[in-house]
């Protein structure tokens, strides 16, 4: 297991603050007094979940270009068939993957191939599991189109405490099943738009890991 660099800054400047803290706490504080000791607690605990939260699990992969790998950690919140209007617009399923702040937060690419289409969008921050986040919240969209044309959406979408979406995508680059597509910072979803025939291999309510899961193979 490693560390993710969108967490290296993070956790140095946590690192800085809790010291000068606690060394300020035993400074003014007298000898032995209780407060040190809860203080130094709870700056070791609130380090090690931001430490956590920043860990990539070492995961064995086999790329497979026939199949639809999860994109992310966390449960399946919605399978639905639905209209797709920033790119497709037409019909797609859509499956949406919550992630909770103790859920790996690193996203890959679900397939490899081309990508077509990449957008930022500013937004607002609606809980992750509001039917509205997919549309208002702060997300980024990637298109991405395989060799034998199959092409999926995948829209990272930030919740209530994500505040930062990080998309490592770029128009016209060509990616590998697999690969790193971005880190959204806490709480939030990766919401998915493929083909309607599309051979689901997940139910509503699953768990899923990334880079791991097969969510759906193409006919």
């Amino acid at each position: 297991m490693r560390i993710h660099k969108e967490g290296h800054v993070i956790l140095l400047s946590f690192l800085i603050v809790f010291a000068v803290l606690n060394t300020l706490a035993f400074i003014i504080l007298p000898a032995g007094h209780v407060l040190t000791t809860v203080f130094l607690s709870l700056s070791v605990i609130v380090y090690l979940l931001i430490l956590w939260f920043f860990r990539v699990p070492s995961r064995s992969f086999r790329q497979d270009a026939n199949l639809v790998i999860a994109p992310a950690d966390g449960k399946i919140v919605t399978i639905e068939e639905t209209g797709e209007n920033e790119y497709f617009k037409d019909k797609r399923l859509q499956v949406s993957i919550f992630m909770s702040p103790i859920d790996v937060h690193l996203n890959h690419f679900p397939i490899g191939g081309l990508v077509k289409y990449y957008k930022y969008h500013p937004g607002d921050y609606l809980l992750a599991w509001h039917p509205k986040a997919s549309s208002k919240n702060e997300r980024c969209s990637v298109v991405i189109e395989d060799s034998e044309k199959n092409t999926i959406l995948v829209r990272q979408i930030a919740g209530a405490l994500a505040r930062r979406i990080v998309c490592y995508a770029k128009t016209g680059e060509s990616v590998q099943q697999g690969q790193e597509l971005g880190f959204i910072k806490f709480g939030s979803r990766v919401d998915l738009f493929l083909p309607t025939d599309v051979k689901l291999n997940v139910r509503l309510g699953q768990k899923v890991t990334g880079k791991t899961t097969v969510l759906a193979s193409f006919s």
